[in-house]
Parts: C-alpha cells; sequence; structure tokens
C-alpha cells in the first residue's frame, strides 16, 4: 500500500522547494510524478509551482479534485499549498494512496495567520497522513527561536486579527515565533514600519 506524506511548515520552510528538488529526482531517476495546486495559488504563476528562491516546477492547477485521476503508471504525486483543498479532496488523495501504488506528497501551511488550522491540514491529521515539520527560523530581528505562526498584516505594518481565511501572497506575511506572535498578536508589540 502507497502513503500519504504531509510537509507542513511555515510560509519561507522552502515548501514548494522541496517538492520542486524531489520532482527533479523523480525525473532523474525514471519515475513517474505529476505536480498539482489548486487554483486559488496563482501568486507566481495560474499553472506552475514557484518557490521563492526560484524552484519551478510544471504543474496542473486544478479547482478541486473532483474529477482527477491520475495517469497510468504515476509512481508519485506531488501537492503544492493543499491547506487550499478541501477535506473532501483529501480523501479522494487517501483513496489513491490507499487503493494504487502511487504515494502522494502534500506541501503546505498547517494553521493561518490566526491560529486556526486550515480544514484540508486538519483532514490530513485526521487520516493518519505521516507528518513531517519543515523548520524556519523566526524572521523578527536577532530571534533564533523555531517560527510556528504567521503575523497577517496591512500596507501600515498593523497585524490583522480578522477576515478571509485565504489571501495568497508573501509580502503580507511574517513567519514568526510562537513568543513574537503573542506578543504582536495581541498587541504587546508592533511591527517596524
Amino acid at each position: 500500500m502507497a502513503k500519504i506524506h504531509f510537509y507542513y511548515g511555515v510560509m519561507g520552510s522552502s515548501k514548494s522547494a522541496e517538492l520542486g528538488i524531489n520532482a527533479f529526482n523523480f525525473e532523474r531517476t525514471g519515475n513517474k510524478w505529476i505536480a498539482i495546486k489548486p487554483t486559488t495559488d496563482d501568486r507566481d504563476s495560474k499553472t506552475d509551482i514557484v518557490s521563492r528562491i526560484g524552484v519551478k516546477t510544471k504543474a496542473m492547477a486544478l479547482k478541486n479534485l473532483d474529477k482527477f485521476n491520475p495517469k497510468r503508471g504515476t509512481q508519485f504525486i506531488l501537492v503544492d499549498e493543499v491547506q487550499f483543498f478541501s477535506p473532501a479532496d483529501i480523501d479522494k488523495l487517501v483513496y489513491i494512496a490507499d487503493h494504487s501504488k502511487i504515494t502522494v506528497v502534500c506541501y503546505g501551511l498547517m494553521i493561518d495567520s490566526n491560529q486556526n488550522i486550515f480544514p484540508a491540514s486538519k483532514h490530513l491529521v485526521e487520516v493518519g497522513a505521516e507528518l513531517h515539520r519543515m523548520d524556519s527560523v523566526c524572521e523578527m530581528d536577532n530571534c533564533t527561536r523555531l517560527a510556528t505562526h504567521h503575523i497577517r498584516f496591512d500596507k501600515d505594518k498593523n497585524v490583522i486579527r480578522d477576515g478571509q481565511q485565504v489571501k495568497v501572497g508573501a509580502d503580507q506575511y511574517i513567519s514568526v515565533c510562537r513568543d513574537h506572535f503573542n506578543r504582536l498578536y495581541g498587541g504587546e508589540m508592533v511591527l517596524k514600519k
């Protein structure tokens, strides 16, 4: 039986770059793979997966996985920004992993900028995906702690504490440790203008 994996981390923890590296290595070794991403993720490309360091991977952009069926012979499905899919889409990936020889490898965020777990990420945990945390360091000056949260802010660097869960873009977020998240989110400190 194939497996389903979930590589999760904060923004900037090299999830999309890791996906691209895996795709490159699969290609190099003759393994058949396909990469998919949700249409919600149109930050750098409507179809390609593009990491912040410039690693680009060809992908299919899908609104949902209702009609998704991997080509015969596929050995790996690489899923970027998995948090933007639905729990029903996760069920489809689990079905594929459980009823074929395809390994499904998902990459994405666990929580949003209000500490709420994304429904698809939650469902990956519920269905027993093998979890792999991708570490990154807090982006606040001189902090060397593990980044575990995201702070969303407006053009004036004011912390946004409500609103829609899905807002694509790297320029309105900073990845921080739990202590800095609590202090910024609680209003004890502010982001530098």
